[in-house]
């Protein structure tokens, strides 16, 4: 399979997806300047962290007019996978793919730490490999973090199974003092309706290899990477 990596003006975490797609697991990756336009020969499509235009006006809105991002909106209407992290989920919810808003943190000041998550759904295409439940540990680093929605809109984001990620304590508590941010629900990423768009704040590439501290990352490009095989086999078959 072929892992695509958007690199915009500005993005930092681009060099740490290429590393886990190429070398960790072993598949095909290419950087993709943020002008291009076809992205036909990619299985899955990754919008990474940093600081996108240098976050003017706020993170992820000048992004969001990129010439690329036509082509991310199609791509996730014939069903492609699209991960969004950090600054890549600001730039989902700017363009509409996903439903919300990230504002400043509650105590508005950056934070950068390993938080730990809960897998709310691992039924999904990134999410496979975890178990129900399973509490994993992953580092953050941003200043816009809270994730925000309408009531309505959070009632129906919970009934339709799309939140796959809450801050949670180490044994898998909400809290308060579990959410570094104060998003509502505790919410650290959610998909969207046909489960092919990801977007959260903790950085899973940076969590991909013992080395660094955790590998609790891995298991959500393991994910992608036996969806995106099974797929090619049924395709296969019929």
């Amino acid at each position: 399979m072929k892992f695509g990596i958007v690199t915009f003006p500005g993005s930092n975490c681009d060099h740490d997806a290429y590393t886990v797609a190429k070398d960790v697991l072993g598949e095909q990756a290419e950087y993709i300047w943020h002008v291009t336009t076809d992205l036909e020969s990619f299985d899955c499509i990754i919008l990474p962290g940093g600081f996108s235009y240098g976050d003017y006006l706020r993170p992820g809105a000048i992004a969001n007019f990129s010439p690329i991002m036509k082509a991310v909106r199609e791509y996730s209407d014939r069903g492609g996978l699209i991960l969004g992290v950090c600054n890549g989920f600001q730039i989902l919810l700017e363009s509409g793919l996903l439903p919300g808003a990230l504002v400043r943190n509650k105590k508005m000041r950056f934070l950068g730490r390993s938080v730990y998550l809960r897998i709310e759904d691992n039924s999904t295409a990134f999410t496979n490999r975890y178990k129900h439940h399973q509490i994993i540990n992953l580092p953050i680093a941003h200043g816009d973090g809270d994730y925000y929605n309408f009531s309505q809109n959070i009632q129906t984001l919970e009934k339709s199974g799309q939140v796959i990620f809450r801050y949670c304590t180490r044994d898998g508590e909400l809290s308060p003092s579990a959410n570094p941010n104060g998003s509502i629900g505790s919410i650290a990423g959610i998909v969207n309706r046909a489960g092919n768009v990801l977007g959260m704040m903790p950085h899973p590439e940076r969590a991909a290899e013992a080395l660094l501290g955790s590998a609790d990352g891995l298991a959500l490009f393991e994910s992608i990477q036996a969806h995106i095989g099974n797929h090619k086999l049924r395709k296969t078959a019929s």
